[in-house]
């Protein structure tokens, strides 16, 4: 009788499939990166031949929005999984670390459960890391960087741009030689790696090369709408500081050349990014590993008489987001759902098999990876300082600033923001709904501990 069920367990074991290898993952961080990339159709102008290319290896999100539109709080939420209102990291110059513990960070999940997690770049604001929760961390190097002979300036005001010659060097190529390193070795155990691309941060300096690709004549500007900000409340105003960058680039004459300079950044950043996918194309780590990439926010570029992040309005937002997951994503996937990056921890722990956190507040998107038309009914919601928040669903922009003033936006009639509808009586019962979707949770902020210079990069 031993012998039967010897045997019995012999075959059975021998008819068992064997256990799938964890997928490895490749995590792509890029800083300032609005939706002027070509798959997006919201600038026809740029170029980014590299980011598209990603977006038909898998899916891409039409509507994907960070918890916070600046730098320190959108990526200590991300990395983190608890939203500023519950770390109370709301901007630059907030210290994360002490909010947020060791062990609740994404790559410490991973950590534990066996993984190897290398990065690179700007992952945190600041590539302030905590080194216990990397494997190994790349040290930068700064690179050659010579201004180009034609160079007028350092740019108008707070708004920083001039050419490099083309034999100029910046550290984000070393950063992606790292990841490309690492896409070709042998690993022994799956691994995290962590890719943070600085550009299209200001200052928009980038070899002469790709500004050569936007000649200043055939730059258009962003549409604008006169007097844009007479119907937003002053919590909205004060956002905006239309008398600061925007009035200073006005007076200037210099509109297209700041155009054509965050053009040439992305245009440098997306080249950066196509010497990583051919990397990842050639690894043979390729069939098993998931790419998620990401931008960290939006940026304006004088829509709504606004210049850079700090806002709640769609062009501070809504970000690049695509992901290629082997065995689940299909290439070529469009998904029109709102979402945001809250989503990312889970999903990475989901697409590997690992417990998600109690603490982590988002939820996974893979029903949304395997079918980017499945029923989806989480909104998306950014928030900037304290009680001031965003929610963005498929059609309507909602925004509540901690004084009370709010914005409505109709996203099928008024793409560009254009007339805020929130006195509308008709709408109050839409309204109503929306404002039941703002968080309940904001805690006091943490106290800044560094200057204000720093605090706006």
């Amino acid at each position: 009788m031993r012998l039967a069920f010897t045997l019995l367990a012999l075959a059975l074991s021998a008819g068992a499939a064997p256990a799938q290898p964890k997928p490895n993952v490749l995590f792509i961080a890029v800083d300032d990166l609005n939706h002027w990339v070509g798959h997006l159709g919201r600038n026809d102008q740029t170029k980014t031949p590299h980011i598209d290319r990603l977006a038909r290896m898998g899916v891409t999100f039409t509507r994907a929005y960070c918890a916070a539109p600046v730098c320190n709080p959108s990526r200590a939420a991300l990395m983190s999984g608890l939203r500023p209102g519950s770390s109370g990291v709301y901007d630059n110059g907030q210290d994360w670390k002490p909010a947020i513990p060791v062990g609740q960070t994404l790559t410490t999940q991973f950590l534990r459960a066996g993984y190897v997690a290398y990065g690179a770049g700007k992952i945190y604001h600041a590539n302030d890391h905590r080194p216990d929760e990397w494997t190994d961390y790349h040290v930068e190097t700064k690179g050659k960087q010579t201004l180009h002979p034609d160079s007028k300036d350092d740019g108008v005001g707070g708004i920083k741009f001039r050419p490099l010659t083309n034999d100029s060097t910046l550290p984000d190529e070393g950063i992606v030689d790292y990841g490309i390193r690492k896409l070709g070795e042998k690993h022994e155990r799956p691994f995290f790696l962590a890719v943070g691309l600085h550009k299209p941060h200001m200052p928009w300096n980038v070899p002469q090369r790709y500004y050569d690709l936007f000649p200043l004549d055939s730059i258009k500007l962003p549409p604008t709408t006169p007097n844009d900000l007479a119907d937003v409340p002053p919590a909205g105003v004060r956002m905006a500081g239309p008398n600061g960058d925007h009035a200073a680039i006005v007076r200037s004459g210099r509109w297209k050349e700041a155009v054509q300079a965050y053009l040439a950044a992305i245009a440098y950043c997306d080249a950066q990014i196509g010497r990583l996918l051919d990397a990842y194309e050639r690894s043979p780590h390729r069939a098993n590993t998931v790419v998620v990439f990401w931008g960290d926010h939006g940026w304006h570029l004088g829509e709504k008489e606004h210049w850079r992040k700090f806002a709640l309005w769609e062009e501070a937002t809504r970000a690049p987001f695509i992901w290629v997951a082997p065995g689940v994503t299909r290439p070529g996937g469009v998904c029109r759902r709102t979402v945001d990056f809250m989503g990312i921890y889970p999903t990475l722990c989901d697409l590997a098999g690992i417990p998600v956190p109690a603490h982590v507040q988002g939820v996974s998107l893979r029903p949304l990876l395997a079918n980017p038309d499945a029923a989806w009914d989480r909104p998306a919601v950014t928030t900037f300082r304290r009680n001031n928040h965003a929610v963005r669903t498929e059609r309507w922009r909602f925004i509540r600033y901690a004084d009370g003033g709010e914005e409505l936006y109709d996203h099928d009639a008024d793409p560009l923001e254009a007339t805020n509808r929130a006195a509308d009586p008709l709408l109050a019962m839409t309204k109503a709904g929306l404002t039941r979707l703002l968080p309940t949770e904001n805690v006091p902020e943490r106290p800044t501990t560094v200057g204000k210079k720093k605090a706006k990069e």
